[in-house]
């Protein structure tokens, strides 16, 4: 392997190829703030969690193929840490798989669009001021990890 090589970054899958472009709508369109890959607590790891403007908590779980969506037994635990939780598929995607009681996002890496509202089930005080510490103290120890490698922080991919 050569120098230049080694320095690029991964090639993104496709669940990170649609997060990207979750990521980039919600801030976009909707002023929240994302992290992916963010673990409300141990053993769950959600593929978006997003603050909005006014605190809202929402989960975007990304689901690239049939078998990519068979295959997750494990999303209704997620409703537990959002107020709100969405499915983000790509266009293919074939949406009659995916539950009506969710929202829905279309993706690509470059933008999204919300087809469905997930209906809202607010989070309890102190979990949303819990999980709300949470998501700001990983965000910035993963933006001190990337300034400063030597920190021994997350470093974001």
């Amino acid at each position: 392997m050569n120098s230049l090589t080694s320095s690029l970054p991964p090639v993104p899958q496709p669940g990170q190829i649609l997060a990207r472009g979750v990521c980039r709508f919600l801030s976009d369109a909707l002023d929240f703030a994302c992290l992916e890959e963010f673990v409300p607590e141990r053993g769950k790891r959600v593929d978006v969690m997003a603050v909005g403007p006014r605190g809202e908590l929402w989960v975007v779980e990304c689901k690239s193929s049939r078998a990519d969506f068979l295959s997750d037994s494990k999303w209704d635990g997620y409703l537990d840490w959002c107020d709100r939780f969405f499915w983000a598929v790509d266009p293919d995607f074939p949406l009659e798989l995916l539950p009506a009681e969710t929202g829905l996002i279309i993706a690509d890496a470059y933008g999204a669009e919300l087809l469905r509202e997930a209906p809202e089930v607010p989070l309890a005080a102190a979990r949303r001021k819990a999980l709300t510490r949470k998501f700001a103290r990983d965000a910035a120890r993963r933006l001190q990890g990337w300034r400063d490698p030597g920190t021994g922080l997350v470093r974001p991919e």
